[in-house]
């Protein structure tokens, strides 16, 4: 995911409430030994205090095991586990962002989780996320959280410039449209691009793919060795971008301008909801992202992945059984309720109980949880990083009228060949 930090304002009661409903499975009879689990996340605030207590549960509930909770700051969670590595005190599981998944595998080996976790709870989770975690046949990650993007907008503003605002745009005409018509009436761009490259690349261009997928492309080739997106596909969503812009319905600039109420609109994440709940900056609903009136509806998943080491094996063995746990129906719900987060398996985004809880507690989620039919995966490679930042820095030079649409392609799948290649 792009990371951010997904506070969810309100959360004590909820999360106590979460966990005091889970009712762990008994594990093994008394044993003078327990096995212990060591498990590092960068979580914080209510995610973690969640968390913590959802342990605590499993571990009052299976007298031969102790998972051990222990949070890593984000900025430093790479580097950690590459010196645990080298110094060989690897925890037994690890929760990071899922674009980590490839480079922490090049670290330490990973044990199969399918071995661990029943056939019918994988095929329950949402194929876009197992897919980070399929290496080699294994199933070597995952998901424990999920968010997505989608369409956020200042429901003032639309009513300011005259628009229903129960009526969101649905496509990509119809924002450009709207976006015009609040930039005439209000002084404010209707609509916010990521539009600069920053210190990694990643805000802009998981943005961008969005727009690339819904046109029909794609950013890497199936075996992730070469760049994919400089296509008509490609172009499209491309000039789409550079014509936002050019017709002032999004600044220039960096990124904060809905989020301060100095734009009308933007494709925001989840955890903006949560984020939002009780103090919001100002009215606002949610919609699906809107997509060409040619294309198909898409949107970019985030969220967090657990990856078990392959060592001692009873801890390898108790840190898989925790995960076929937190992964069944009444730990994905509680968890998710808890923490905002969108539920990773099928059964419970779908399920009644879940969404009644959705609607009745925080209905501007609902689009987020529709839309995970549409979510898809950023490529599964160890080089997506970098890769990732080399087509932000060319594609922000056409943003900026520096270059063109067909020549900034051109400069970006260039630029991200010679990492894929390693050159």
């Amino acid at each position: 995911m792009m990371h951010h930090s997904k506070k969810w304002v309100a959360a004590a009661a909820i999360a106590a409430a979460a966990v005091l409903a889970m009712t762990g499975c008994a594990g093994g009879g008394a044993s003078d030994s327990k096995t212990e689990v060591t498990v590092w996340h960068y979580w914080d605030g209510t995610n973690a205090d969640t968390f913590d207590s959802i342990v605590k549960s499993y571990n009052e509930n299976h007298s031969n095991v102790t998972i051990k909770s222990v949070n890593v700051p984000n900025a430093d969670f790479l580097t950690k586990v590459q010196a645990s590595a080298r110094s060989k005190t690897l925890p037994t599981m690890v929760i990071g962002d899922l674009i980590w998944v490839p480079q922490i595998a090049q670290i330490g080996t990973f044990a199969d989780l399918s071995k661990s976790i029943p056939s019918d709870t994988l095929s329950d989770i949402n194929p876009a996320l197992t897919s980070y975690g399929s290496q080699g046949g294994k199933q070597v990650s995952v998901p424990v959280s999920a968010n997505n993007l989608g369409f956020l907008y200042n429901t003032d503003l639309f009513k300011q410039a005259g628009l229903d605002p129960t009526k969101p745009p649905t496509t990509w005409d119809e924002l450009i449209a709207d976006g015009k018509t609040i930039l005439q009436k209000t002084g404010k761009p209707g609509y916010e691009l990521f539009t600069h490259a920053g210190d990694n690349g990643e805000g802009l261009t998981w943005d961008f793919q969005v727009n690339l997928w819904q046109a029909g492309g794609q950013f890497l080739n199936d075996d992730n060795t070469k760049a994919a997106f400089n296509t008509s596909a490609g172009k499209k969503a491309l000039q789409y971008w550079a014509d936002l812009i050019k017709d002032g319905v999004s600044p220039f600039a960096p990124w904060g301008a809905f989020e301060k109420g100095a734009a009308a609109s933007a494709q925001e994440g989840s955890w903006m909801v949560g984020i939002w709940a009780n103090d919001p900056p100002f009215p606002f609903a949610s919609a699906p992202i809107p997509y060409p009136s040619d294309g198909k509806p898409a949107t970019n998943l985030g969220g967090e992945q657990a990856m078990v080491f392959d060592g001692d094996a009873a801890a390898t063995k108790a840190a898989g059984d925790f995960l076929a746990w937190f992964l069944q129906p009444k730990q994905v719900t509680s968890w998710s309720e808890a923490t905002g987060m969108l539920p990773v398996t099928n059964t419970v985004a779908t399920s009644d109980d879940y969404l009644s809880w959705v609607d009745g507690h925080q209905p501007l989620l609902r689009p987020y949880v529709e839309q995970m039919a549409d979510a898809r995966a950023r490529p599964n490679t160890p080089l997506y990083s970098k890769a990732s930042f080399a087509f932000a820095q060319e594609i922000e030079k056409v943003l900026a009228g520096q270059t063109t649409v067909s020549d900034g392609l051109d400069n970006a799948e260039a630029a991200v060949n010679k990492i894929l290649s390693g050159s």
